[in-house]
């Protein structure tokens, strides 16, 4: 999860902002079936904004994030982060995201990924192909060229940036 700009809550604990929003809204998403994906927190003084990025197994709707902000508004106004207005952002994150979390590598599991590699592989800095297998230590692709597929596992240290190939 994003550690948010290192904000504290002033006159609490020196927990920084993202942080203890995460811990409020969490919960509050997972009655609606929905994960939080990360929380950011940017701007200062009454133009502080909180992005609130959300997910679900079959994507997001506008009705979503809809009902996400109706339930965390209140929930905020109580948590009180800031000593000043700001304003609320609830939104899915896009497909094109890059992954941050396990959960990220698992759902990507079958589908068509890109990896920006934090060193070379074979003089190759992104290898693209289809994720077969993922877990905590290393990720296995299929890898297609030129008519013939091979498998590649990488650590995941190795690893920069993964997403999802986007196709449209």
């Amino acid at each position: 999860m994003s550690k948010g700009n290192g904000l504290s809550i002033p006159g609490r604990s020196p927990q920084p902002v993202a942080d203890r929003l995460h811990e409020i809204i969490s919960p509050i998403l997972w009655t609606l079936g929905l994960e939080l994906v990360d929380v950011v927190c940017v701007g200062k003084g009454p133009r502080s904004v909180v992005r609130v990025l959300i997910a679900k197994p079959d994507g997001v709707s506008i009705t979503d994030c809809e009902q996400a902000h109706k339930a965390l508004g209140p929930a905020l106004d109580v948590a009180d982060p800031f000593p000043h207005a700001y304003t609320l952002e609830v939104s899915s994150p896009g497909l094109d995201r890059p992954f941050k979390r396990s959960q990220d590598y698992q759902r990507a599991i079958g589908k068509e990924v890109s990896l920006k590699l934090r060193q070379p592989l074979e003089g190759q800095w992104k290898i693209a192909g289809r994720l077969m297998q993922v877990d905590e230590e290393a990720v296995v692709l299929t890898v297609v060229a030129a008519r013939t597929s091979h498998t590649v596992k990488l650590s995941r240290d190795m690893i920069a940036e993964a997403k999802l190939v986007v196709k449209i």
